[in-house]
């Protein structure tokens, strides 16, 4: 039987909790294992959890409906949150435009590599949550895109088996402040320009979720369709099979320069449509939703 894995806010705080269809179970309560308190405990173990959240779900578990819990980030504080830089060719062509350069090349036919960036873990926020805009921004921008939950401790793997290393996937907006990411006062050709912490990691500045999809259950994360609305106004309209690099060589990159653990994040890159290629941004009582096919939906409010 299918399932997602989510936290949910409960008396106690914050617990993991099993999406079966309309009903959430928390599976501490169902299984009487402290460790299964956190969706992060239970990717520690991953491969043996798995064996027992199956149980769980096959005894087809009570739980609440699901219109009656909050649904928090799936992990409220996730280890780390990497974000693949430029990922998707008609992106980066509206991100040069906006900026008067040439559309960049394919990074593949110049020898490159993917790059990523870190995002704050307490960035993290679910869906339904309101979002503060910063006072110190005018241009906050949205931007879709496909987490990858890493499921397995790993090191310089191939590109080959990287998706085995994958838990599953769920919905992300890598919101930007475009005008915080430079430094004022700085000269522009100094290598101290860049402020990518202002830009990518005020509170609230990951909302992910709603839930965790199994990588099992994903027939193809390469081929998910995956749309951005603002006030119901659709403004991103693409499918993940358009990525630069994907999930695997992502994988492949970063295992390569440091250890992935369970629970880490790679938010893949987002496809055109952001509001700094037509100069829109995001405002007080604006609404959200971010969708891709099987994986469900998130929504956030802006204040």
């Amino acid at each position: 039987m299918a399932y997602q894995l989510a936290t949910i806010m409960t008396g106690e705080g914050p617990r993991a909790a099993m999406i079966l269809g309309d009903r959430a179970v928390e599976i501490a309560k169902a299984t009487g294992q402290r460790a299964d308190e956190t969706v992060l405990g239970i990717l520690e173990n991953f491969d043996a959890n798995l064996v027992r959240l199956d149980r769980l779900a096959a005894s087809k578990p009570a739980g609440l409906p699901l219109s009656e819990v909050q649904l928090l980030s799936p992990m409220p504080i996730p280890p780390a949150i990497y974000c693949a830089g430029s990922n998707y060719a008609d992106h980066a062509a509206e991100m040069a435009k906006a900026a008067g350069r040439e559309p960049p090349k394919d990074p593949h036919d110049l020898g490159q590599r993917s790059w990523h960036f870190i995002k704050s873990s307490r960035s993290a926020i679910g869906t339904g949550a309101t979002i503060s805009i910063p006072e110190q921004t005018k241009k906050l921008d949205w931007e879709a895109e496909l987490g990858t939950v890493i499921g397995k401790a790993c090191r310089n793997v191939s590109e080959e088996n990287a998706l085995d290393y994958v838990a599953g996937y769920l919905v992300a907006n890598d919101l930007s402040a475009r005008d915080l990411s430079r430094r004022n006062g700085v000269p522009e050709n100094s290598i101290f320009r860049n402020d990518w912490t202002a830009h990518k990691s005020f509170d609230g500045a990951c909302p992910l979720g709603p839930w965790i999809t199994l990588a099992r259950d994903v027939k193809d994360p390469h081929d998910l369709k995956m749309r951005l609305s603002v006030n119901d106004v659709v403004k991103q309209d693409s499918n993940t099979s358009y990525m630069i690099f994907d999930i695997r060589e992502q994988i492949a990159d970063l295992s390569a320069r440091m250890t992935l653990l369970p629970g880490d994040i790679i938010l893949t890159g987002t496809p055109a449509g952001v509001g700094n290629g037509r100069g829109e941004y995001l405002n007080r009582g604006d609404v959200v939703k971010v969708s891709i096919e099987g994986l469900g939906e998130i929504i956030n409010r802006f204040e």
